[in-house]
């Protein structure tokens, strides 16, 4: 079974033969939406909305423990996570989709690990490679099989939100060497990595970042949703193909 969560553009998957729903509490509350259960390509599929069925948890809101927790309980062999991202560089370009290699971490005061609090043990989890090599490599070669333009190689800088950043943080992130900017990725990405779970992500540039796109030009809301819309297609087909070609069951 593989886990797929959805972000923006995201909160449904077309293509999902849905088998059925099923609350997830867990010890550390309630995920964002109820699990839904599923097949794509013949293949078993445990789906999550992010943001919640009506896209209605910002950002800093979400609770990350409870749905990797909750996604974990459903033993997948692997998590794809879908983020929307802005684009820092002038070569990756809206529309663009990227699967990222390394993170930065800029968020703040969210519950970020399962080992905190009485009688837990202390554990430093190798972060090393935030993203599942494995399972990085085998969505590069879907998206060739099912001939997308991926990029195999990015640095995201996961941001608290829910603004937007400044063209100042924009260029401090540069300086940093991050590619894009988003602001799901942690602490989703760490707490896979404390519960043994392969994850990876597929991240959709929605626009360039501030102080990235043309002088003068704002970051348009309508545009971003037109992208992401169009975008998810390419996206679909990346899953439905790692779906067809590996064994998930």
């Amino acid at each position: 079974m593989l886990g797929i969560i959805g972000g923006s553009g995201l909160a449904q998957f077309a293509g999902l033969e849905i088998s059925h729903r099923r609350p997830a509490p867990t010890p550390y509350g309630e995920a964002s939406a109820a699990l839904t259960f599923g097949h794509i390509a013949g293949r078993p599929v445990v789906f999550l909305a992010r943001h919640g069925d009506a896209h209605s948890l910002a950002p800093h809101e979400i609770n990350y423990r409870a749905n990797i927790w909750a996604l974990r309980d459903c033993e997948p062999l692997g998590i794809v996570a879908v983020a929307a991202v802005g684009s820092i560089r002038a070569d990756l370009r809206p529309g663009d989709i990227l699967i990222p290699h390394q993170i930065i971490d800029y968020t703040w005061g969210r519950a970020s690990t399962y080992h905190e609090g009485p009688g837990s043990a202390v554990s430093h989890v190798d972060f090393t490679e935030p993203y599942d090599r494995q399972l990085r490599r085998r969505l590069y070669a879907a998206a060739a099989a099912a001939a997308v333009a991926v990029s195999d190689a990015a640095v995201y800088a996961a941001t608290q939100g829910p603004r937007l950043e400044t063209a100042a943080e924009i260029n401090r992130f540069e300086r940093d060497g991050a590619d894009v900017v988003g602001m799901t990725g942690m602490p989703e990405a760490a707490l896979a990595a404390e519960l043994g779970v392969p994850y990876a992500a597929i991240n959709v540039v929605a626009n360039y970042a501030a102080g990235r796109g043309k002088p003068g030009e704002g970051i348009s809301l309508e545009a971003i949703h037109q992208i992401l819309e169009q975008a998810m297609e390419p996206v679909r087909r990346i899953i439905e193909t790692l779906l067809a070609s590996d064994d998930h069951d």
